[in-house]
Formats: structure tokens, C-alpha cells, sequence
């Protein structure tokens, strides 16, 4: 999987997968093309995420309430 992804956003990125890791060599070149993507791609993906698991698990609160 990790080698499916280098090969497709490798050309754009540096075939760099991780934000933190990337942002500083951007930092010290100052040299910020692309790097948008290594930012709203986790963002969005975590919200994405958090949609699907609602949507399948539902927002029902346990027994008792909230705080139990």
C-alpha cells in the first residue's frame, strides 16, 4: 500500500508521506510548492474518517447519559 502511494503522489510531493517530516526542509529552503497537500490530505482524511465512523456506528450515548 505505502508503495502504491510513493508512486502516485511521488512526482507531486517527493514521494514524502509525512507532514511533519516535510515541513522542515520546506521550512529551511523556503520552498513551500505542494506543500499544501501534506497539510489539507491528513485534514480532510480525518474528517472523512470521522463522518464514515458515524455514520456506521451511529451517536447513540450509553445507558445513563452522558458522564454516566
Amino acid at each position: 500500500m505505502k508503495a502504491a502511494a510513493i508512486l502516485a503522489i511521488g512526482p507531486a510531493t517527493g514521494a514524502s508521506l509525512n507532514p511533519a517530516r516535510s515541513f522542515g526542509p520546506a521550512l529551511v529552503a523556503w520552498t513551500w510548492d505542494m506543500h499544501g497537500a501534506y497539510w489539507a490530505g491528513p485534514i480532510f482524511g480525518a474528517a472523512l474518517a470521522a463522518l464514515a465512523y458515524r455514520g456506521v456506528f451511529g451517536t447513540e450515548e450509553p445507558p445513563g447519559g452522558a458522564g454516566g
